[in-house]
């Protein structure tokens, strides 16, 4: 049986300061990231010793340097919030990693808390710079200079199965899904054919199959072996071959789609080879086609469109589902997703309320036809984006939001209620809370710990190397009657 799959997401976002010749993108990204407070005012560190970037899922480990900033440098980077997130620095991005959740609707509602998370230090940081200057942040993924920078999903998963099974099997859904998940985007980058528009954002940027960088390189799986839990027991996939979406819909059936598959591959549910020929160029193609007809070669030989790979993936889940293996979330789920590809095949524009793709495209024809434009006009470019804008004011897509033509799959009290609040199901909470009880006695913070610097005492930590313990139904008791860390360690203890 899968283990159930706590997921979350990592957004790096696209920030300049407008009017700014001088613009320091790392500079700005401090003041950004510190301009965000809570009511604690604790100088918490970062716990690097947790991490290793260089492990490789494939068994080994790469060269190099493992960097650790020092502790002045940790806390300018570095947040970690009471709702269980993290906010800090990733090289010239402001990052936002939500907490764990256990399913794609909650992890729509802290993904969006992120986006408004950021905005609020957006706005708070642009009171601080001189007049006529302000921070201007995008949730996209490209600068259009050639850079791209990444949305990431993370997924839990048995470290007893295959990872050369997880590669093989996922690949072309990978590279199908962009018919649902991708974001939209006005012309080509990175070398790419030249096109009009396209379905994703990050379909350019991906140059190998499997690897480990996520910069240099990209690969369609990566590698990168951090469980941030019990390595004996977990895996966590660490997806980086997503778009940025702005759409909740999309988000929730990209995480739980994606989640479903997972547990398929892990319950040995997946019963077909729809291994691609050459998924490198495959993926950018399935981007470029607005047809969504064009058809593939499969390595073991014949050929699918994105659509059909897509339904085949949807059959096997059906399948899957009626065993009673799925998690209860997962009808809803299979519902939705093949109503979105009989859609897809009818009419995508059907979709625009639901997929960022088509709500950017009909948004910016509508443009171009009142204005008279084509493609290649400077002002298309820049409503590319401007949808990703998370000024409410001035984003295309917060313009859709106020005018009800974008399906929800939240409420703004949920989203404002996870600003504060971390997930009530899994560590987070634990992590959240002892913020919120603790906060001037917490020294560093991880994913799987949390260490407390208690009076005369060295530095204690907890491990949580369990995902799903440390939920307020585990902890909950221990918090009231812990009144500070250093009870909260000795009964612990006991």
């Amino acid at each position: 049986m899968a283990i159930p799959k706590v997921m979350g997401t990592e957004i790096e976002y696209g920030i300049t300061v407008e009017n700014d010749r001088d613009f320091d993108p790392i500079a700005s990204c401090v003041l950004l990231v510190n301009a965000y407070r809570e009511d604690h005012d604790a100088r918490i560190l970062w716990d690097y010793d947790q991490e290793n970037p260089l492990a490789d899922a494939r068994g080994f480990q790469v060269d190099g340097e493992k960097y650790t900033p020092n502790q002045q440098e940790n806390i300018a980077r570095n947040k970690t919030l009471v709702n269980g997130a993290r906010y800090y620095v990733d090289h010239a991005h402001p990052e936002y990693s939500c907490p764990e959740v256990t399913n794609p609707r909650d992890l729509v509602i802290h993904e969006k808390a992120g986006e408004h998370i950021v905005d609020l230090s957006r706005r708070a940081a642009s009171a601080m710079l001189p007049h006529g200057k302000q921070l201007l942040i995008h949730k996209n993924n490209s600068d259009r200079k050639g850079s791209s920078y990444g949305s990431h999903e993370n997924y839990l998963m048995d470290r007893r199965t295959s990872f050369k099974r997880i590669t093989e099997q996922l690949i072309p859904f990978f590279v199908s899904r962009q018919l649902f998940c991708g974001a939209g985007k006005v012309g080509s980058e990175n070398r790419g054919q030249p096109c009009d528009y396209q379905l994703s954002q990050r379909a350019d940027f991906f140059e190998t199959e499997v690897a480990l960088d996520t910069m240099v390189k990209r690969p369609i799986i990566n590698t990168r072996d951090e469980p941030h839990a019990d390595r004996e027991k977990y895996r966590r996939l660490h997806v980086i071959v997503g778009d940025s979406n702005m759409c909740e819909f999309a988000i929730w059936l990209r995480q739980g789609a994606t989640a479903l598959l997972l547990s398929m591959i892990e319950d040995g549910a997946m019963d077909r080879d729809l291994s691609l020929r050459d998924p490198v160029r495959a993926i950018k193609a399935v981007s470029h086609d607005l047809s969504l007809r064009l058809e593939l070669d499969l390595a073991g030989g014949g050929r699918r469109s994105a659509l059909q790979l897509q339904r085949e993936f949807l059959e096997m889940a059906l399948r899957y589902a009626q065993r009673g293996e799925a998690p209860d979330w997962a009808p809803e789920i299979l519902q939705h997703w093949g109503e979105v590809l009989d859609a897809l095949e009818r009419d995508p524009y059907e979709l625009s309320d639901r997929l960022d793709w088509v709500a950017k495209k009909v948004m910016i024809e509508h443009f171009m036809e009142r204005r008279g434009l084509d493609w290649g006009a400077p002002q298309v470019a820049m409503m590319d984006l401007q949808y990703h804008d998370l000024r409410p004011e001035r984003g295309l897509y917060q313009l859709l939001l106020r005018q009800g033509l974008v399906r929800r799959i939240t409420s703004d009290e949920e989203i404002r209620t996870a600003v504060s609040e971390p997930p009530s199901d899994t560590r987070a909470y634990f992590r959240g809370q002892c913020l919120k009880k603790y906060g001037s006695e917490v020294f560093g913070v991880n994913w799987d710990s949390i260490s407390f610097g208690i009076v005369d005492e060295p530095v204690k930590r907890v491990m949580m190397a369990e995902p799903l313990k440390g939920s307020k139904a585990h902890v909950q008791g221990l918090l009231a009657r812990s009144k500070n860390a250093a009870e909260l360690v000795a009964n612990l203890r006991n």
